[in-house]
């Protein structure tokens, strides 16, 4: 056991689920820092995910932040295709490299870098388009699985880039977003077959408690443009992890 780890895993489950994330991502990175059995890595994220994205999406529906047509239009495909990517075991290095650098244009986009961004919680949504909601589900949901990621990460920037919810909207969906691809891919893990680290429920113990203090803050607290900067702080950990992690 490394008590500096312990210190390390509620923060981040707190960072993560101020912005209606699981951590997986986080979780992921701490876990290679401190040498974690590869084969433990990707079930643990994901079971992690599962108790912090849950919490989180109470509390920002709680809060009236959820929208069931934007959650449908990219949950409906990726739940079977996580299951798949979960079942599977690719390397995913050169696809980490591609989102780390995708990702720092979302970054750009949400701090108004790349045009306007959404000012305190004023918010006009555009027309969602089914088709390429299914298709970016079906996407972000394989790749999910594959990397052993909720899919958070993804979807938050991919909401706000298209204008088809605010900052608390889309926490509120990627929330569950992540919990029920974080589901299908940990099925896919247990139908190939997994291995839990034996100090599994200290870890989520402490996630929890982070992921509790995280999402009442995230959906209760902080006002959008706090959220926003919060969201783009947690997209550069994650563009950094995955570059450095893929190289």
């Amino acid at each position: 056991m490394n008590t500096l780890f312990l210190v390390a895993l509620p923060i981040v489950a707190f960072l993560y689920a101020s912005v209606g994330h699981g951590g997986a991502s986080g979780y992921l990175a701490l876990m290679a820092l401190f040498s974690f059995a590869p084969d433990t890595m990707k079930p643990t994220a994901l079971l992690l995910n599962l108790f912090v994205a849950g919490i989180s999406f109470i509390q920002f529906a709680r809060a009236g932040h959820f929208k069931l047509r934007l959650f449908l239009v990219f949950a409906i495909i990726s739940v079977p295709f996580s299951f798949l990517g979960g079942s599977m075991e690719i390397d995913p290095g050169l696809y980490k490299i591609i989102l780390g650098v995708l990702l720092i244009f979302a970054i750009l986009r949400m701090m108004g870098w790349l045009g306007n961004s959404e000012e305190g919680d004023r918010f006009t949504s555009s027309p969602m388009n089914w088709s390429l909601g299914l298709l970016i589900g079906g996407s972000i949901g394989y790749f999910s699985g594959l990397i052993g990621i909720g899919g958070g990460i993804i979807l938050s920037p991919v909401i706000l880039l298209l204008g088809w919810g605010s900052v608390k909207q889309a926490a509120a969906v990627s929330a569950l977003f992540i919990w029920v691809n974080s589901a299908a891919g940990l099925g896919g893990q247990l139908y190939s077959g997994i291995t839990f680290d034996s100090y599994i429920w200290l870890y989520v113990s402490l996630a929890v408690l982070g992921g509790f203090f995280g999402a009442y803050f995230g959906s209760y607290r902080w006002n959008s443009r706090v959220l926003r900067y919060m969201l783009a702080f947690v997209l550069v950990l994650a563009s950094v992890k995955l570059i450095w992690t893929g190289i």
